[in-house]
């Protein structure tokens, strides 16, 4: 299954980068504020039809809403995040994700995240540990082995809040590496960093692969009273969270 899904992530990142060559990303903006480009489209309309194709579970993304009257009933199910980071994509910083999970029971056993624009992806699947693939080389186990306790944070690039400095002041931690995107995540999977606190609200869909990830490489991913996220709630937003090394609490 994790071949086929980072079959469909290179298809989707090829479709981005199509767009990131152009002068004109056809950026809108939707109902809650955020941007959309053409490469939202194309990275989902791709995505979609190949899972559709290739699997019998239904799929949310993030640019389709289903009714939770429907999906209430999957028991399995894709969740996607075709673009994540579309501010990063306008940036042309590079820091922009395709995010794949699937989800069965509410909990995340499988997850890809690729980063299009550094050819690298990220990948897990529930009892098989966690994987990070660069550009003509094969994908290497990761876990967050680290045992410092000067603390390192990642946090998010285009999403301050002055929570997380108190955060910051409250355990003590004195170097964040800012980042956009799912790489957060990934940041964290693979060792680079210690906790990674959010109080802005995101979608589950920004979480889930990256939450799958986490989870096969030593990591956790609880909302502020130290409970496990769960997935296809009635309202898809995020409550507040923090992912950190398993070994932490806060």
């Amino acid at each position: 299954m994790i071949e086929k899904l980072l079959e469909i992530a290179e298809g989707a990142s090829e479709r981005i980068l199509e767009v990131y060559r152009c002068e004109d990303f056809g950026i809108r903006i939707k109902a809650d504020k955020s941007p959309l480009t053409e490469a939202d489209l194309a990275s989902q309309s791709l995505i979609v039809k190949e899972l559709e194709n290739n699997f019998s579970y239904p799929v949310l993304a993030e640019e389709t809403p289903v009714s939770f009257e429907k999906r209430k009933k999957w028991s399995s199910f894709w969740l996607v995040d075709p673009l994540d980071g579309t501010k990063e994509f306008i940036n042309r910083n590079g820091e922009f994700t395709v995010n794949i999970a699937l989800i069965r029971d509410s909990i995340p056993v499988a997850g890809v995240i690729a980063a299009p624009a550094r050819g690298l992806y990220y990948f897990a699947e529930q009892g098989k540990g966690a994987y990070r693939k660069e550009p003509g080389q094969e994908a290497v186990k990761i876990y967050n082995n680290r045992k410092d306790n000067n603390l390192i944070a990642v946090e998010s690039r285009s999403h301050p809040s002055p929570e997380t400095q108190k955060f910051y002041d409250r355990f003590d931690i004195k170097e964040a590496i800012k980042c956009g995107s799912a790489l957060k995540f990934c940041r964290l999977a693979e060792g680079k960093a210690d906790v990674y606190p959010r109080f802005v609200n995101c979608w589950e869909w920004d979480t889930a692969a990256g939450h799958c990830i986490l989870n096969e490489a030593g990591c956790k991913l609880t909302d502020l009273k130290g409970n496990e996220f769960k997935y296809n709630k009635e309202n898809l937003l995020n409550d507040f969270f923090i992912a950190s090394r398993r070994d932490l609490s806060f």
